[in-house]
């Protein structure tokens, strides 16, 4: 007897040669191993999103190797929801690949109301995973973030609920985000004293916003943490979408609080030649803005936001061509100084 079904989704079968293809890096001296380009779900995920969508990106994305899926607790909108929709698609579709994927999630924002559901009290930490656990239907996550330093808790209370969730099982491997040097260096000191496996720093990075260079870079380099880097494409200005100006609906011309027009206009210049220069490598400007970032040795993965999964393969080809000549750097170096 057949199924009436005619959603036109068929049960997901990973591509047999999705090991192939990617690039893998080492974490820190950790034994962890990421791909070079790994898949995070602040957007396009939430309850406002199509989760097909969603979930198609998501296939891709192992499909093509990407063995790490990076969230947060309050990744959505709403709160909550990428993890919850994450779930969903988890159970459909990779329970049976859990060991081969590095699954990721974060607190440190505001979650709920009241003094419990921000920064980086112990009593926040641990509850706000024990939520994201059940959200996404999971006993473990990979790797726990602290995802922002705590003006008024001490650093020893933060860190040592990262290593008391280690400790229970909830968490392979703990790192932080948005810490400057000198907290990831006192960081690394608690958790190095607890030995906790400190692995991961996730940093904003891109060529318009290099400040993990003025020392985070070294300081994760002399206690072997990887760097993990984010808005890689500053927001859409590295890629093409603005080359000829602000288009109707873009971002930008949306006035949104992490992009707008002014910020653009001032780029413009910057942007026109780096995509000058990406065209004589035979790369988009994306993707040369992606290999940019990973020829720190510092950096393990980069890690992008898709809208769809043609968006995800022309990321991927970044991994194509990650060579730059000394004259190519010196170009780069000119035009973004």
């Amino acid at each position: 007897m057949n199924i009436n079904d005619k959603s036109g989704v068929e049960r997901y079968a990973a591509n047999s040669d999705r090991y192939n293809s990617m690039t893998y890096n080492r974490t820190g001296k950790s034994g962890i191993l990421l791909p070079a380009m790994s898949i995070g779900l602040w957007h396009n995920f939430g309850f406002v999103d199509p989760i097909q969508n969603g979930r198609d990106i998501l296939r891709t994305a192992f499909d093509l190797g990407i063995t790490h899926f990076d969230l947060a607790n309050n990744y959505g909108p709403p709160y909550g929801s990428a993890e919850e929709n994450f779930g969903i698609i988890f159970k459909k579709d990779f329970a049976n690949y859990r060991d081969e994927l590095f699954i990721a999630t974060k607190a440190g924002f505001d979650m709920w109301p009241g003094p419990y559901g921000n920064w980086g009290s112990k009593k926040y930490l641990v509850a706000s995973l024990d939520q994201s656990l059940q959200r996404m239907g999971l006993d473990y996550v990979d790797i726990f973030y602290h995802h922002r330093p705590d003006p008024d808790t001490p650093l020893e209370e933060t860190m040592g609920a990262l290593a008391d969730i280690v400790r229970q099982g909830k968490a392979l491997y703990v790192g932080i985000s948005n810490y400057q040097p000198k907290e990831t260096q006192q960081a690394a000191e608690i958790l190095k004293a607890l030995k906790v496996p400190f692995i991961l720093h996730q940093a904003r990075y891109s060529m318009f916003d290099r400040w993990v260079e003025d020392g985070l870079l070294d300081t994760l380099s002399e206690n072997g943490v990887g760097c993990i880097a984010f808005s890689p494409l500053a927001q859409g200005m590295l890629t093409d979408k603005y080359v000829n100006g602000i288009p109707e609906g873009s971002r930008a011309s949306k006035s949104l609080s992490y992009l707008n027009s002014d910020t653009v206009s001032n780029n413009l210049s910057r942007i026109q030649s780096l995509n000058n220069l990406a065209l004589e490598r035979g790369q988009k400007l994306s993707q040369m803005a992606i290999a940019w970032i990973l020829r720190q040795p510092q950096v393990a993965s980069v890690l992008v936001g898709a809208s769809s999964s043609n968006q995800l393969k022309e990321n991927v080809k970044a991994l194509d061509n990650l060579e730059f000549s000394s004259e190519e750097l010196k170009v780069i170096e000119d035009i973004i100084t």
